[in-house]
């Protein structure tokens, strides 16, 4: 489960934990390994989670989920009260992309758009937003609800960036965490979409007249507003998307050619909260996986799991940053996976300075960029020109087994980059033509054209470092500190995901003054082999 700040008593925890152990063993269906144990983990900043007590083999079930105790739009009683929500989930307002190393918001969706004020919410809403609705409609029941056990463990609290204050949020100084979190989006997203739909239809969503009436209290729009956060931190912690029945075997195919994470909320249709398998923690290394069948969820071992190891589960190959932001934590085992966002106003910046440093101090014509950035226009508006790009190291993927290989190294930038920069300078030298010579002559030569974007790259690297408040040896002094190694404040958090970063800026860094110097080799050489030519003709 993502990190919390929950509070309450052990006592209460316990019970809470036994309650929904006897819930969840009680439905049709339902299995829970003898060996296994749902325990108390907030000391490690972990929430509830599972743990061995006994050896248990590779490929044992764990436990199983019958599909009818999902919570989702298949099974909400909210769905008969309301069928004209449940027509059909609309498109999501979001743009997604596919899974990839990267720190970006691929497969969950952040920021859906709010509607106008005429719009209808009844025939907008997508499978994220139904399943917060959903989500409300049984937090509202409290013990009505047939889920009630299972609520009563998910947790009040996130330590999330979206709950951060914004002096929490400054100690993530220049990450692009920092654009991602999208409180105000989400505040607009909410009210337009959630609220308004449970203010219009109080009726479906509230107790019915024989619940007693302290208990039906109805809630104010802030209420509401705090509640669909609430809601939406725990879908963006806990919730799987479903695979569809008919798509099991395109599934198994999948997994044989690499692993299919087993939460990737938003990119599918239906979207539920399985109870059982959102009590497990996960880490990049990992031994257990949850699979898909037609009528049940199973957890099963991936290798031997000894007593008293945790049992965790893969969430996929994702950065610190995109970890602490959906989940509310962070892990060493996850670094392997840190990126840092280059933006192209630096790389352009950088290489602007190249060009015009090939023109020596006795320039003959000033490179009109305006020019270049009109010749760049159509590609532009047409949505082919990236405003940053993704710095990863190259990493292998799990095992079978769920452990990681090798390790993770920076070898180069994407290759989108380099055909963007090519692109540019194919514009510059356009407007260059045969007016400046010395530099027409570079932008034609492959060797002077490696040379100029790796300058541009060493200049990039070099001032998004600089665009952090702290130094990566002041940040590493405060990571030496903490207690057990692991960040758990969200300061500890914040200071982790920006040092990751920087620590991909030291290698990228690093990798392009290898480059310099082989192309300089190379560059000589040529040099060497033109002066050997000219003797030989002379």
């Amino acid at each position: 489960m993502a990190t919390t700040t929950d509070t309450v008593p052990v006592g209460d925890f316990e019970q809470q934990t036994q309650k929904f152990l006897e819930w969840f063993t009680s439905q049709p269906g339902a299995t829970f390994h003898k060996d296994i144990k749902l325990v108390d983990l907030r000391d490690k900043s972990a929430g509830r989670g599972i743990i061995a007590t006994a050896p248990i083999p590779a490929d044992t079930p764990l436990f199983t989920i019958p599909r009818s105790s999902i919570l989702c739009a298949t099974t909400s009683p909210l769905a008969a009260k309301l069928p004209s929500l449940f027509k059909g989930p609309a498109e999501p307002t979001v743009a997604e992309e596919s899974h990839s190393h990267t720190a970006d918001d691929d497969d969950v969706p952040d920021l859906v758009e709010e509607l106008d004020e005429n719009d209808d919410p009844m025939n907008s809403q997508d499978s994220w937003t139904l399943l917060i609705l959903i989500l409300i409609h049984e937090y509202l029941h409290g013990p009505q609800s047939a889920w009630f056990p299972y609520l009563s463990v998910l947790p009040n609290k996130f330590d999330t960036p979206m709950f951060w204050t914004g002096q929490e949020l400054g100690e993530l100084q220049a990450s692009a965490l920092v654009a991602k979190v999208g409180k105000e989006e989400a505040d607009e997203m909410i009210r337009s979409k959630i609220v308004r739909v449970v203010k219009d239809h109080e009726e479906a969503f509230y107790p019915s007249s024989a619940y007693p009436a302290e208990k039906r209290k109805k809630l104010s729009e802030e209420e509401l507003l705090a509640l669909g956060h609430r809601m939406g931190s725990a879908i963006m912690a806990y919730a799987f998307d479903l695979a569809k029945e008919d798509d099991d075997d395109e599934d198994e195919d999948q997994e044989g050619d690499g692993w299919v994470e087993d939460q990737l909320a938003g990119q599918n249709d239906t979207m539920g909260m399985v109870p059982m398998a959102d009590m497990l923690n996960a880490d990049a290394i990992f031994n257990a996986h949850i699979n898909h069948g037609e009528g049940s969820l199973t957890a099963t071992s991936l290798r031997e799991i000894k007593a008293g190891e945790e049992i965790l589960n893969y969430y996929g190959p994702l950065s610190s940053a995109e970890l602490l932001r959906r989940y509310g934590y962070v892990t060493a085992n996850h670094a392997r996976y840190d990126v840092v966002e280059l933006g192209w106003e630096l790389i352009e910046k950088g290489l602007k300075k190249m060009v015009d440093g090939l023109q020596g101090k006795k320039k003959k014509k000033e490179v009109q960029w305006e020019k270049v950035d009109d010749l760049l226009e159509d590609e532009k508006e047409e949505g082919e020109w990236e405003d940053s790009f993704v710095l990863e190291r190259q990493s292998e993927d799990p095992d079978s087994e769920g452990q990681v290989h090798g390790e993770a190294e920076f070898v180069g930038w994407p290759e989108e980059l380099e055909e963007q920069v090519k692109t540019y300078l194919k514009a510059v030298k356009k407007v260059v033509g045969s007016g400046d010579r010395a530099v027409a002559e570079a932008l034609g030569d492959k060797t002077k054209k490696k040379e100029i974007l790796l300058g541009a790259m060493r200049s990039a690297l070099e001032e998004r470092e600089g665009q952090y408040a702290t130094s990566l040896e002041e940040d590493e002094k405060v990571l030496v500190g903490i207690e057990g190694g692991r960040p758990t404040t969200r300061r500890e958090m914040a200071v982790w995901v920006r040092a990751g970063e920087k620590r991909i800026i030291r290698e990228a860094r690093e990798w392009v003054k290898k480059q310099e110097e082989e192309v300089s080799k190379e560059s000589k050489g040529q040099e060497k082999e033109g002066r050997e030519a000219k003797r030989r003709k002379a």
